[in-house]
């Protein structure tokens, strides 16, 4: 089959998925920029590429996707007229309050600017170095590098479409053939633009792809509902400083290295707290600047184990993971100013701290930085167990769980929960 990527008109997977039936409806945002589908030479609407169901796996997609059309270089030198505008009030930039977010800080504006010209200027440094460029790998970068963040930062570029997606194509492609010898995908940079087009077509390819229920290619998994440690994940006051330090850089900038995202994704799913993937995703939508409807949710399936993959226990830990890569916690230091001071054999475990040091370093643990609101170790094998019972479970039949067993999951969950002590008073703790 010689197949290749078209654009259609702006086909929303979103639009596709809130259909007749749809359990509920989301609130999150569809994509704004065009949806990307498979198409082949000589097929037909009876004739479907992949019979008309979307490859489910990275590999099968590279394989019945082909390269996209060549990007459009026609440029305008006048803008088409707006036509009639009588009756519109010309109305002013909304302010932050009137957008919804005046809860957020702006103590620290995030560094990235907006707009086509920030992307090319962005772009073209990206490009300058063929080296990097031609030896990029996905896995290998930091996720504590902040400075000078060890990737291109133009997903927010590509999401608002200030840049487009052909045209860096085109670019890396022209790097690679000065370079010769460069990696491939999935790990290379063309290989992180297919990613993206590769949850584009399985969302929308496949209904109620935003959700659990009613997603046919989503482990029905009974999350545990705890709205306490959930608001502590969501306002970096878990007491583990190197996912509260990343939950803060997202409020702060409203973006993050991809596996910082790991790292608090996997946390807060199937690695600690056992919470749904969808209020996870909800935070995404809200707070990262790049948020793109069918990727954010494509990861979210992913990161909790719910589809794509399905290894629960390979979990990030959030002390040695972080540690790996800063282990002197100048990332920690940076987004959590409280722990400035604590020294660097304590700064990913304070609890660890004696109280001497913990004064000396004017950073007392319960009192100026959270206790942690689970210890890891623990939480992390109740996690592999509930995730291996779900899995279980999620083999009866027609990929839903027994309701009743189900139920009896989750309960036992609820009494793991009352047995702990109660973390309502990591509210009264505020990460400055």
């Amino acid at each position: 089959m010689n197949c290749r990527l078209w654009t259609p008109s702006r086909t929303s997977a979103r639009r596709r998925r809130c259909g007749p039936g749809s359990p509920r409806t989301s609130s999150t945002s569809s994509p704004s920029s065009s949806s990307f589908a498979l198409s082949s030479s000589g097929s037909s609407p009876t004739h479907p590429p992949n019979g008309g169901r979307p490859p489910l796996t990275y590999q099968s997609f590279v394989k019945l996707a082909g390269k996209p059309p060549t990007p459009l270089t026609e440029t305008y030198s006048e803008l088409p007229p707006v036509g009639n505008v009588e009756g519109y009030e010309l109305l002013s930039v909304p302010a932050i309050e009137e957008l919804g977010y005046g809860d957020l800080s702006q103590e620290e504006f995030s560094p990235f600017r907006g707009g086509e010209t920030e992307a090319l200027k962005r772009l073209k440094k990206a490009l300058e170095d063929k080296e990097w460029v031609a030896t990029f790998e996905k896995p290998k970068g930091d996720p504590s590098a902040f400075l000078k963040p060890a990737t291109t930062v133009l997903s927010p570029y590509l999401k608002f479409g200030c840049l487009s997606s052909r045209y860096f194509y085109q670019c890396l492609h022209n790097v690679y053939k000065t370079v010769g010898k460069h990696t491939s995908p999935p790990v290379s940079l063309v290989g992180q633009l297919l990613w993206r087009e590769f949850f584009y077509t399985v969302a929308f390819g496949t209904p109620h792809f935003d959700q659990m229920i009613g997603n046919k290619i989503c482990k029905q998994i009974p999350w545990r509902d705890d709205e306490e440690l959930f608001v502590a994940w969501r306002e970096g006051r878990t007491g583990y400083p190197w996912i509260d330090a990343i939950m803060i850089q997202l409020t702060k900038w409203g973006w993050m290295h991809h596996l910082a995202r790991h790292s608090v994704a996997c946390f807060l799913t199937r690695g600690d707290l056992f919470i749904h993937w969808e209020k996870g995703r909800d935070v995404f939508e809200r707070l990262l600047i790049d948020s793109d409807w069918a990727i954010n949710n494509g990861n979210w399936l992913w990161l909790s184990c719910s589809s794509f993959f399905y290894q629960y226990n390979r979990i990030y830990s959030p002390i040695s993971f972080g540690k790996k890569y800063d282990p002197d916690g100048n990332y920690i230091r940076h987004f959590l100013p409280v722990l400035k001071d604590m020294p660097k054999e304590y700064i990913y475990e304070p609890w660890t701290a004696p109280l001497s040091v913990q004064k000396k370093a004017n950073c007392i643990i319960g009192k100026d930085y959270p206790k942690r609101v689970v210890v890891h170790d623990t939480a992390s094998k109740e996690c592999r167990k509930a995730m291996a019972e779900a899995y279980a479970l999620d083999h009866l039949g027609d990929n839903l769980a027994s309701k009743e067993i189900s139920n009896g999951l989750r309960r036992k969950l609820d009494d793991q929960k009352a047995s702990r002590p109660s973390c309502l008073e990591q509210r009264k703790i505020r990460i400055k």
